[in-house]
């Protein structure tokens, strides 16, 4: 069965440094990645096609990732960045999209997480950003952390015309209680025009000693709010390999779904990703 990865990123330090990756712990991937790295062990799974995403909040990235798809047979679309505050957010996604490859962009992230303010989502320019984002045919990933999901649920509510996709289940602290993720998750999942990505789940659990029945719990509270035709397997490749080989995220993504049938198998592995980003 051919499958997605709707979650990977590549960086090459000798064009950009990435200022997320601070602190001797991300020493293990402190070195650049390309689609070539990611090609073998996709293959060896599996996957035929994949969504690139963005790492810093650069066009210049965007560009850079849709000539690589546009390049690459496996890379089948980006999500990318742009200034969703700025005045002219309209103008530079019609120029992404205007591009040659510009086909291939399906979707804008901005790393919400990292925003001081948990409000962010709801300032009026972002909000005129993302209605930018909409009207552009494009989806929009919510890379956030649990105490942005409020925020979240009021703006998923609030442009109902948009796809949104939660990156990583939203990242609980894998071991921590459930709640109030896990509400709020499914305040989230209640409404018809947010996915989520089941990803990004080991580097939230002890690095060196997770399992899969550590994930267990918050994968079943994702499969069981979304329904598996609205939860999509990513990998958080190279990020993952702070904690895990891709092999092993995506052994954990099979044993996570283990109890599914055939058909919701697919959907998570393939048709819900398909279907959201339009491959």
């Amino acid at each position: 069965m051919s499958r997605v990865d709707a979650h990977h990123h590549i960086w090459d330090l000798t064009v950009r440094e990435q200022s997320w990756m601070a602190g001797p712990e991300m020493d293990p991937i402190r070195r650049s990645f390309s689609i070539d790295d990611l090609a073998p062990q996709a293959a060896a799974a599996d996957i035929t096609a994949t969504v690139l995403v963005q790492t810093v909040g650069l066009v210049d990235e965007t560009v850079e990732f849709l000539e690589v798809a546009a390049s690459n047979d496996l890379v089948a679309g980006v999500v990318g960045w742009v200034d969703l505050a700025a005045p002219d957010v309209a103008d530079a996604l019609t120029g992404l999209q205007a591009r040659p490859d510009g086909s291939y962009l399906k979707g804008i992230r901005h790393q919400v997480h990292d925003e001081p303010d948990v409000d962010w989502l709801l300032r009026p320019d972002v909000q005129r950003g993302l209605a930018a984002v909409a009207d552009a045919g494009l989806v929009y990933d919510l890379l956030t952390k649990p105490p942005h999901l409020p925020a979240a649920i009021e703006t998923v509510r609030a442009l109902p015309g948009l796809t949104f996709v939660v990156d990583h289940i939203s990242k609980p602290a894998i071991g921590d209680p459930l709640d109030p993720w896990a509400t709020d998750l499914r305040q989230l999942a209640a409404l018809p025009n947010v996915t989520c990505k089941l990803s990004g789940m080991v580097t939230e659990a002890s690095w060196t000693d997770w399992k899969p029945s550590d994930l267990q719990p918050y994968a079943d509270v994702v499969l069981d709010a979304f329904g598996p035709d609205r939860v999509m397997f990513g990998s958080d490749w190279p990020v993952c390999l702070l904690a895990a080989t891709y092999a092993d995220v995506v052994q954990a993504a099979e044993t996570l779904t283990a109890n599914l049938t055939p058909p919701e198998r697919e959907a998570v592995f393939t048709s819900t990703a398909t279907r959201t980003y339009n491959l």
